[in-house]
């Protein structure tokens, strides 16, 4: 039940992640194309397949793949020799890009639109032996310690210098080919290495040192397959590529058959066994120990060959064919300009909609101490894809070369690398590699072919490529100029937005950790004075809440942070690993002065009955270091630690009187000071 769940919540955020798509795809066809397609009943069931087939792919990843991947990467950034990590590094690129279906749809595309003088399956293993390698040569780095910016200049160098030597026919497939490579599978398998190693390693930065291998997934692709275009357009003769032209696979058709559903699903099987043998071998043979529920493991690339197949299938059935129809209708429309906004309605669309986009922004607000806002990160990675996408619609309808854009786009983001702040660089190059999901890159690519297709004196396979690379190459240089935008404007970290907050409150005594520092009476006046406080848990039933609430009321509490629990018992401990449970519980917590807990405590358990016939667990601990807490002023008179057991009586009034008399006092000096 619990996983159903789970699968729901996944398949919630399938269609989530589709919905900007299909909105922007509404808007054009009904309001600016004012038509109905004639496939819309097809395009409606395949966008219904990529749905449900992405959420049995992610749980399966959720549930099989990501917690031994992720161990491993962790196991060998901290204990693994440097000839393994460099091998695990290289076996996990290559065995995850092999398995990319975002990759599988681009390659069946390519060799049908070239005649089958490009082969799907080299091209696979020629794209996931450079990402291999260049997951390789990312962790050599981070190992090595050297700024990332040597190595991409390096790279950019070398992708300019072979596209001089390179078929027309394969550039642009080459360079989308460098942004297919990072998607669903490959983001975050790969990201949790390179933060796991600069985490370990002494003396690397999370932020400069951790990020960055996405990027290098992103351009080696670009360098690999033009040679393998110059190797197939030069030394592959005639009779080769016309035995090459009968097996080629063509996707335009869709025929469902019980045949057809066995062959597919055989097919993802064997791309996704690389990645289980990977695992298998680093996991017993490698670090030699055994895989914890290794029945679920095997469950989850079950879904994920189910998931896989699905996705593909209704990407074929739905974006493919409902993204070069209304390539079609656009380029029969009066003005280009409609083009060129559909275009970058649906690149800021969909990438504010990205998943590892949204992975990545939060671990970089977090390594980041929070000068990096997740959120106006996904905005400039969103507005460059837009306009890298616009812009690569732009380059179709002119008939342009797509090197000559490239070329002057690598020297920009060259350029802003001296300008940016350091910390920034590995982010952005990072960002280029993530924009393009799973679900973006086959309606992109979809509309460049159709573009090309539609349009007279275009090449569908030498002008229909390169949208996925403009997408992957204007975040870089977008999100560079975030990272000098925030130096600017003088934007500070959490830590030191605090300092600074301190030094204007001149707040005696706030950096001293044996005090605790109080807001009084809940509002913006605080102070730092000696008081002992203690947690309280509370874990009872969700229909007990209030009456929980209740109880550490009258007793004296005046605060609660309230969380839903999620309860597992013995017969499921083993099973516990990603998995989802449903919150029947509720989890309550008050941080209160020590002298407080006994009296709450009481309270509770005597109205819910835990000790007797009721459900529930209470218990306490002493904290230390409290910072931030409100308080009333007779809670912070009657539990300081320089108070003696104050009887009720006018004693006691009078020195709870004086006491805050004394704290006013030193209240207005603090603020006259300031």
């Amino acid at each position: 039940m619990t996983q159903f769940n789970f699968f729901l919540k996944l398949l919630r955020e399938s269609f989530r992640d589709l919905l900007p798509i299909i909105v922007v795809i509404l808007f054009f066809q009904l309001a600016i194309i004012q038509t109905v397609p004639e496939n819309w009943l097809s395009t409606a069931i395949g966008l219904t397949i990529v749905g449900v087939g992405l959420a049995i792919f992610l749980q399966g990843l959720e549930i099989g793949i990501f917690p031994v991947g992720e161990g491993l990467a962790r196991e060998f950034a901290k204990n693994g020799t440097f000839i393994w990590i460099l091998i695990f590094g290289f076996l996990i690129g290559f065995g995850t890009t092999i398995a990319e279906p975002a990759l599988a749809v681009i390659a069946d595309k390519a060799a049908s639109i070239s005649s089958g003088r490009i082969d799907a399956t080299m091209l696979r293993l020629v794209v996931a032996g450079s990402v291999g390698f260049a997951i390789l040569l990312g962790v050599y780095r981070i190992i090595k310690g050297h700024p990332i910016h040597f190595y991409i200049i390096a790279g950019y160098i070398l992708v300019v210098g072979v596209t001089f030597f390179a078929p027309k026919e394969i550039i642009g497939l080459a360079y989308d080919l460098g942004g297919v490579t990072t998607s669903t599978v490959t983001v975050p398998l790969v990201a949790a290495l390179g933060i796991g190693l600069a985490t370990s390693i002494k003396g690397r930065n999370p932020v400069i040192d951790g990020f960055g291998l996405i990027a290098f997934a992103s351009l080696t692709p670009m360098i690999f397959v033009q040679i393998y275009g110059i190797a197939v357009y030069n030394l592959v003769d005639a009779k080769q590529v016309s035995e090459v032209v009968v097996h080629a696979t063509v996707s335009n058709v869709v025929t469902i058959t019980p045949f057809s559903i066995l062959s597919g699903i055989i097919a993802v099987t064997k791309d996704v066994l690389p990645i289980l043998v990977i695992i298998l071998f680093f996991q017993y043979i490698v670090l030699k120990k055994k895989i914890n529920n290794l029945k679920t493991v095997f469950l989850g690339f079950a879904l994920v060959i189910i998931g896989l197949y699905a996705f593909i299938l209704g990407l074929e059935m739905g974006l493919f064919s409902l993204g070069e129809t209304m390539a079609y209708q656009l380029t029969k429309g009066n003005s280009v300009l409609v083009i060129y906004a559909f275009s970058f309605a649906i690149g800021f669309s969909t990438t504010m909609a990205e998943p590892a986009l949204m992975a990545i922004a939060k671990k970089a607000k977090e390594i980041s101490d929070g000068k990096i806002n997740d959120f106006a990160l996904r905005l400039f990675v969103a507005l460059g894809v837009a306009i890298g996408i616009a812009l690569g619609a732009f380059r179709i309808v002119d008939g342009g070369h797509i090197h000559y854009y490239i070329i002057v786009g690598y020297i920009v983001v060259i350029i802003l690398t001296f300008l940016a702040p350091r910390y920034i660089i590995p982010i952005a190059y990072d960002s280029g590699g993530v924009t393009t999901s799973t679900v973006t890159v086959p309606l992109v690519a979809a509309l460049g072919i159709g573009l090309a297709t539609n349009i007279e004196g275009r090449s569908a396979l030498i002008d229909g490529f390169g949208l996925i690379a403009f997408a992957s190459l204007f975040p870089m240089i977008t999100v560079m100029l975030y990272g000098i935008i925030i130096e600017k404007l003088g934007v500070k970290s959490d830590t030191e937005i605090e300092a600074a907050n301190i030094l204007k409150d001149a707040l005696v005594d706030a950096e001293n950790m044996d005090l605790a520092t109080v807001n009084i009476d809940g509002g913006n006046r605080r102070h730092s004075l000696p008081m002992d406080f203690s947690a309280v848990v509370i874990i009872v039933p969700a229909d007990k809440k209030i009456d929980a609430i209740e109880a550490a009321s009258k007793a004296g509490a005046s605060g609660v942070t309230v969380l839903k629990a999620d309860g597992i018992g013995l017969e499921g401990i083993g099973n516990f690993y990603r998995t989802s449970f449903e919150a029947n519980d509720v989890l309550l917590l008050f941080l209160l002065p020590s002298g407080m807990v006994n009296k709450v405590i009481k309270s509770i358990i005597h109205t819910l009955h835990i000790t007797t016939t009721g459900k529930g667990v209470a218990f306490a601990f002493p904290l230390s270091h409290m910072k931030g807490i409100s308080l009333n002023r007779h809670d912070i008179f009657t539990y300081r630690k320089d108070h003696k057991n104050p009887e009720n009586n006018l004693k006691s009034q009078e020195e709870e009187d004086k006491f805050n008399q004394e704290l006013e006092r030193e209240l207005n000096d603090t603020s006259n000071n300031s």
